[in-house]
């Protein structure tokens, strides 16, 4: 677990995605260094149970806010619901970006309340996904892509202002995505890192204050060496496999329908005298 300095990342920090997974574990070990927290998910229930467990054990103030980060709207609504809050990290592990300048446009009300109180952090979390194509799964991964792009160019843009800004870009990692996507982990190219490890070597880089960071060394090892057109036939392959099982999936879904549909008609009709 990483502790991080809350005189310069306090007293309020915003998670985003925080009811499972990685969101999850950033938020126990934000609440773990003293951090007060506003969890952001779209589950308000599951929200409310993590933020009442960190609030008992590490004696912080949490406010959850059910939000659905895909809407036009999100932004505003954050705004509204954090605006008496002294916040001084941002998370952002879900949801999609606009471009622009991140400091000038109207309606990024963190990134100017980060550059006024002169400290503070932006961690933006991408994938590795995103330093290549992903056949079948190819707006995901440009969305990764412009995550990269977009923090990359903060990190410079936020130095001028005493901001911290880290891209964190995470393999295959433990989480319920892995499944939920399709994914056989016992099939993987490396074995899910923990979720742990994963976010205490994203506060360990934004703490360095480092642009980019990949957590787990055989990641950063494959991501120097692979070439990119060879990761992308990789990311291909798994991806394939994955729609193929989903497809027969659904075909064995679908005989099974059919048979018990049957086998009711074949019910009805021996009762008929």
């Amino acid at each position: 677990m990483r502790r991080i300095d809350t005189s310069k990342f306090g007293p309020w920090a915003v998670v985003t995605g925080a009811s499972s997974g990685i969101g999850e574990e950033f938020a126990r070990q934000l609440a773990a260094s003293g951090l007060h927290l506003v969890l952001v998910a779209r589950r308000l229930s599951a929200l409310e149970a993590l933020g009442g467990e960190l609030a008992k054990a590490f004696g912080i103030h949490y406010r959850a806010v059910g939000l659905d980060l895909t809407t036009d709207d999100f932004l505003k609504k954050m705004e509204e619901a954090t605006h008496d809050l002294d916040i001084g990290l941002v998370v952002s592990n879900a949801g999609a970006m606009t471009a622009g300048d991140f400091l000038t446009t109207d309606h990024r009300a963190f990134g100017q309340h980060l550059a006024q109180r002169r400290r503070g952090g932006l961690l933006l979390v991408a994938s590795t996904t995103g330093l290549q194509g992903m056949p079948f799964a190819a707006e995901y991964a440009a969305e990764k892509a412009y995550v990269l792009s977009l923090g990359e160019a903060l990190h410079v843009e936020f130095q001028k202002v005493g901001v911290n800004v880290t891209v964190l870009l995470p393999g295959s990692v433990d989480t319920p995505m892995i499944i939920a996507s399709g994914f056989d982990p016992a099939t993987l190219p490396m074995k899910p890192m923990s979720t742990q490890q994963c976010v205490a070597e994203g506060l360990a880089a934004l703490s360095a204050n480092r642009a980019t960071h990949i957590p787990g060394r055989l990641n950063r090892i494959m991501a120097a060496v692979m070439p990119r057109s060879l990761a992308t036939r990789m990311y291909g392959s798994m991806m394939a496999k994955v729609i193929a099982r989903r497809s027969a999936s659904a075909s064995t879904q679908a005989d099974r329908v059919n048979e018990q549909h049957a086998s009711g008609n074949e019910t009805r009709l021996t009762r008929i005298p």
